[in-house]
């Protein structure tokens, strides 16, 4: 699930400082720095996100458990396992 990645946005020139060796390895082998970094970036801010939500949740998430633990899941009764 990409929750920062637009497709369609407009691709911004950057500069950014890299190890020289590891560029020479990249070169190499043909690597897309571009697309790279940019897989590497949509990882990263995913990450960040999930876990900004985990935190701005974790109230409603942890009053869930605690609910299911007093009451059990709705489908309880429905299991036949």
């Amino acid at each position: 699930m990409n929750l920062v990645l637009n497709a369609q946005a407009l691709k911004k020139p950057t500069n950014v400082s890299i190890n020289n060796n590891l560029l020479l390895k990249a070169k190499q082998f043909n690597i897309n720095l571009s697309a790279t970094l940019e897989a590497a970036l949509v990882e990263a801010v995913n990450a960040k996100q999930r876990e900004l939500w985990k935190q701005e949740n974790q109230a409603a998430i942890k009053a869930y458990n605690q609910m299911v633990e007093s009451h059990g899941l709705f489908s309880d009764d429905l299991r036949r396992f």
